[in-house]
């Protein structure tokens, strides 16, 4: 029979330390984590995105999204995708600075275009860096908070 021991204890004293904070101050130390850890993601995304005008660079953002109470929600997005159904934002005109929806058909091709991923890749690459990144991140904050 295989034993397993894996020492969580560094885990219980963090969420300590969170439910110790208020709801605000929690908010914003797990918002920073998070928005470390996806900004690290999107740096590799832009890093790798083909480029021609530079047009799909500059509208590659990291946006906070709505998460369960008590958690944080950041990712990358690209601008031009309605983040709500991840399909091209009708509203915006194709011409507008703002408006790199053509990114899906690099990522995934079309019926005359072979695939070009770079934002799954980028992900892969980056996934357990970012999540150090985060990790380290909220260490931080936390002794910010809780040192004032």
């Amino acid at each position: 029979m295989i034993t397993t021991d894996l020492d969580f204890s560094g885990l219980a004293d963090l969420s300590r330390d969170l439910e110790i904070l208020s709801k605000a101050e929690s908010r914003q130390v797990l918002r920073r984590a998070v928005k470390a850890g996806a900004e690290l993601v999107a740096e590799e995304v832009a890093n790798t995105a083909p480029v021609q005008t530079g047009k799909l660079k500059r509208n590659i953002v990291v946006l906070f999204g709505k998460g369960a109470q008590g958690t944080a929600v950041a990712g990358v997005h690209i601008r031009g995708v309605n983040p709500d159904t991840g399909n091209s934002d009708n509203k915006m005109k194709a011409a507008s600075p703002n408006n790199a929806f053509y990114w899906r058909f690099l990522e995934e091709g079309t019926s005359k275009m072979s695939a070009k991923p770079f934002v799954r890749p980028a992900f892969d690459s980056k996934q357990e860096e970012a999540s150090k990144a985060a990790f380290e991140e909220m260490l931080k904050a936390l002794d910010e908070v809780m040192s004032k």
